[in-house]
């Protein structure tokens, strides 16, 4: 039993900034721990959902606020968690991918030598329009490094990271660094990096994450969340292909406690009755006429931006077609059912998000909190009076000149 299993943390000793908030995933999931959080974010749209649901967030982006508004940030902060858009680049396998790996290691590089900011930011501006956004992947670095240089060694107690299977190989350089002493006052984390799937951890939704989860050293060793429920398989099938019939992973032995992954069917009890098949909106090989088909006792496919594309067919019945709604999206991603989706393309909020429950296993974990069980389904919300909304609205855009524009 590790230090901190013997003795967990209160929540209230972690105050967690989300640099890349979305509408609220994580910060869903740090509600219901007990822990407190701030969001950045630059999407108006995510941002009205975030004011709806009560959510501090500070409008901006998270480049400009760490070099022009940092001492904004409240002390408290002692987290770092986010997932940097990663979208135009891929950094698995060679070619293309190699390169883009390499030109990240690169920066770390320069970073953690100490490279000034305006050097950096001058070559990530000679990069292609695309490759620039090679930069958000560095921020989470850049904003720890800037932490310790102005409020101390110990001032981020941990890290939480998470993005698609492709970027793993970035964590780990990441890894490299926080776990060498490469950091100034050589100060070093304790470390844990994996690929881990969201079916695994009570949700209804089968969903790859690559995730980074650090612990100051001295704060006691870290471990990936273990898995509570069982995998969703199939025997040579890729996820996207049809099976009606598709088995329950065999548990090994010791995984008796695991529990039945969570079906469609389950989650979305409260509005599809009975028997339906979901068709996905995407198809098998970038071919959209091969479209998946998974049935209510399965698990859905991955909720992507294009979620409410997504047909249900009551009893496989062509004829009866209707599309996913967002709050149905939302309830697979595990948000609570009548979590407020506000905003502009609310399908896309959805699908960018980090699923919440997921989200609740990674922080307990990361921090040492020792919460031994999680909920199958969250709570309804409290949304925010219409007041506290304008509230939250003014702290987080005030008269809009400080609002980032619209992306390029």
């Amino acid at each position: 039993m590790t230090s901190t299993e013997a003795h967990p943390v209160a929540p209230d000793d972690y105050h967690v900034l989300d640099l890349f908030a979305g509408p609220g995933g994580l910060d869903v999931a740090a509600h219901f721990l007990g822990v407190e959080s701030l969001g950045l974010e630059w999407d108006q749209s995510a941002c009205e959902t975030r004011y709806a649901a009560g959510l501090p967030t500070f409008h901006a982006d998270v480049s400009a606020f760490r070099e022009e508004r940092f001492h904004e940030i409240p002390e408290t902060i002692n987290v770092l968690a986010g997932g940097p858009p990663c979208q135009t680049y891929s950094v698995a396998g060679s070619g293309t991918g190699r390169k883009d790996l390499d030109r990240v290691k690169g920066f770390i590089d320069l970073i953690v030598a100490g490279k000034p900011d305006d050097e950096i930011d001058a070559e990530l501006e000679r990069l292609s329009p695309d490759d620039r956004r090679t930069g958000l992947v560095l921020e989470p670095l850049r904003w720890l490094i800037k932490s310790i240089n102005v409020r101390g060694p110990e001032s981020i107690k941990a890290i939480v990271l998470e993005q698609v299977p492709a970027v793993e190989p970035v964590w780990h350089a990441y890894a490299d660094v926080l776990e060498g002493g490469g950091l100034p006052h050589g100060v070093t984390y304790s470390v844990q990096v994996g690929t881990l799937r969201t079916e695994e951890y009570g949700v209804p939704q089968t969903r790859k994450r690559a995730v980074l989860i650090a612990r100051l050293v001295g704060s006691g060793g870290v471990e990936l969340p273990k898995p509570t429920h069982h995998r969703f398989t199939r025997k040579n099938a890729d996820e996207s292909e049809s099976d009606a019939t598709l088995p329950m992973e065999i548990g090994a032995e010791g995984d008796d406690a695991k529990k039945a992954y969570r079906t469609m069917g389950e989650a979305l009890a409260a509005s599809r009755t009975g028997n339906f098949t979901l068709v996905s909106n995407y198809g098998q090989g970038g071919d959209p006429k091969k479209r998946g088909r998974r049935t209510a006792a399965q698990p859905a496919f991955t909720v992507t931006g294009k979620a409410s594309r997504n047909v249900l067919l009551p009893d496989g019945d062509e004829t009866r077609r209707s599309n996913l709604t967002i709050p149905e999206a939302g309830i697979l991603q595990t948000f609570p059912a009548n979590y407020p989706w506000s905003g502009g393309d609310k399908s896309q909020q959805v699908g960018n998000a980090v699923p919440p429950l997921f989200g609740m296993h990674v922080i307990n974990a990361a921090l040492g909190l020792g919460r031994e069980t999680m909920p199958e389904t969250l709570p309804l919300w409290t949304s925010a009076s219409s007041e506290e909304t304008k509230r939250l609205r003014d702290l987080g855009c005030g008269d809009e000149s400080r609002c980032p524009g619209k992306p390029s």
